[in-house]
């Protein structure tokens, strides 16, 4: 499975953004996928996650009510789309595909991450 985010970039405090995660390859439809990042000097963290088949979701606390993940089977895409930024979302966002879970060792790919900045 090969996966690939996009849509980072620099933003003021307040604002929003969109991420996407194109995955690609064998089983790459069915996969239950996540979102993760990682601040400069700190570990990787779970943001969100949503599974293939019933489509539930599970959120950290530190972004619910705030960001919002979906996916797009047909498109083999996952979405994030975050709201009201703050400065402390400022960091290394990383899409996963086969796993679960809030470990960062419980997945199994991991694409490139996507800078997200956010200037207060």
């Amino acid at each position: 499975v090969q996966l690939q985010a996009s849509g980072g970039g620099l933003v003021q405090a307040g604002g929003s953004l969109r991420l996407s995660c194109v995955s690609s390859g064998r089983s790459s439809t069915s996969n239950t996928m996540a979102w993760f990042r990682q601040a400069p000097g700190k570990e990787r963290e779970f943001v969100a996650t949503i599974t293939f088949s019933d489509i539930s979701t599970d959120y950290s606390n530190s972004v619910k009510g705030r960001f919002t993940i979906s996916r797009d089977n047909v498109k083999n895409a996952v979405y994030l789309q975050m709201n009201s930024l703050k400065p402390e979302d400022t960091a290394l966002y990383y899409c996963a595909a086969v796993g679960s879970g809030h470990t960062p060792n419980n997945w199994r790919y991991w694409g490139h991450g996507t800078q997200v900045t956010v200037s207060s």
